[in-house]
């Protein structure tokens, strides 16, 4: 059996000390770091929300001159996979999705358990895969919902722009354009609305990636944990997944969630008013009945989480910096196999009483 690729960070005590200390994102230190046998200089940094306060931290690490990688700790998925068979789903059903690979990392000689290494959503992201942007927003927190009510206060947004930050593009362009566009959902009605969202938005697209994200489950990735692009060549606005550790049948704090937590049509804003038009409707029923005929299946799915199970399963047995125990561990393809099979069941249910 293959080792897992190894990342060696070297980095000053006192920087790592404070880093930990602060608990916090946007606070990097220099580095370096050793990847296939290769060492760069980085930047290195806490990631996260929640899971800043946890004993086993999550990082970013910029690259010199190279990539952003995303090291999730994955703390609390027991199955240390759900991110990444999330992605492997979406990039299935044609939804570009970050690569993901399952590495081992040391800091300064001390090894730090299991993490998944997760590509950055940047420009690099984008030129891999031949596809032309304008800009990257990324949907950072739940306004990002399309909606003009803050999901806090229950008021008026005071801005617009709530929810997103801008990874590529000029913000003189950007905000204004994002603010439009929500600005438009929310006042435009009937063949206007129709007129305005086909022409800014891809909407196939859009549909295609919501059934991705009803289908695994994921119920904070309808306002947030998603990033939005303008495609250069149309000028229309498509949307890629992030963040889906709370996935197939567990929330995002690892808690089992059931198989019915995420209705069939999701929720914001946006979906709410496409799905007035029985043209949006019919489209998405025929991309669910699709899916659930060709690819979210026991039968394509499982070799998918055999064939990860087999990669990781000996270092998830040397790992001690783990939540969760090697035995749940070990139950966690057939809880996942068991959603799959309810969640099946509850789709299928739910597309013959949908209104038509």
């Amino acid at each position: 059996m293959d080792q897992l690729p190894i990342r060696k960070i070297t980095i000053q005590p006192s920087d790592l000390l404070d880093l930990q200390d602060a608990e916090r994102r946007n606070s990097f230190k220099p580095v370096q770091i050793e990847m296939d046998g290769t060492v760069h200089e980085a930047s290195f940094g806490l990631r996260g929300g929640h899971t800043l306060h946890y004993h086993k931290k999550s990082f970013e690490i910029r690259v010199a001159g190279g990539p952003i990688l995303h090291w999730n700790a994955e703390f609390d998925d027991p199955s240390m996979i759900r991110n990444a068979l999330s992605f492997h789903f979406f990039n299935q059903i044609g939804v570009p999705s970050p690569d993901t690979k399952h590495i081992e990392v040391e800091i300064n000689g001390q090894t730090q358990g299991v993490y998944l290494e997760i590509e950055s959503v940047d420009r690099t992201f984008f030129r891999k895969r031949g596809i032309g942007f304008r800009s990257i927003l990324y949907a950072v927190n739940d306004s990002a919902d399309f909606s003009l009510i803050d999901p806090i206060t229950k008021g008026r947004k005071e801005s617009l722009f709530d929810g997103y930050e801008i990874q590529q593009g000029k913000s003189t362009v950007a905000r204004p354009r994002i603010v439009r566009f929500v600005r438009g959902i929310n006042r435009l009605k009937g063949r206007t609305f129709a007129s305005f969202t086909a022409k800014r938005l891809d909407i196939n697209q859009y549909l295609l990636w919501l059934a991705g994200a009803v289908l695994t489950g994921n119920y904070d990735g309808f306002d947030q944990n998603y990033a939005l692009y303008e495609h250069k060549k149309s000028g229309k606005y498509r949307i890629i997944p992030w963040d889906y550790e709370g996935t197939w049948g567990r929330n995002c704090y690892g808690r089992p969630c059931g198989s019915e937590l995420v209705r069939l049509e999701g929720y914001n804003k946006l979906t709410e008013k496409l799905f007035s038009f029985a043209s949006c409707r019919a489209k998405y029923k025929s991309i669910m009945r699709e899916l659930l005929k060709t690819k979210f299946t026991v039968e394509r799915i499982d070799p998918v989480i055999t064939s990860m199970y087999k990669q990781i399963t000996p270092s998830i047995r040397d790992d001690f910096t783990r939540k969760s125990s090697f035995n749940t561990f070990l139950n966690e393809p057939s809880f996942i196999l068991d959603y799959i099979r309810e969640r099946r069941g509850y789709i299928k249910a739910a597309l013959k009483t949908w209104k038509s």
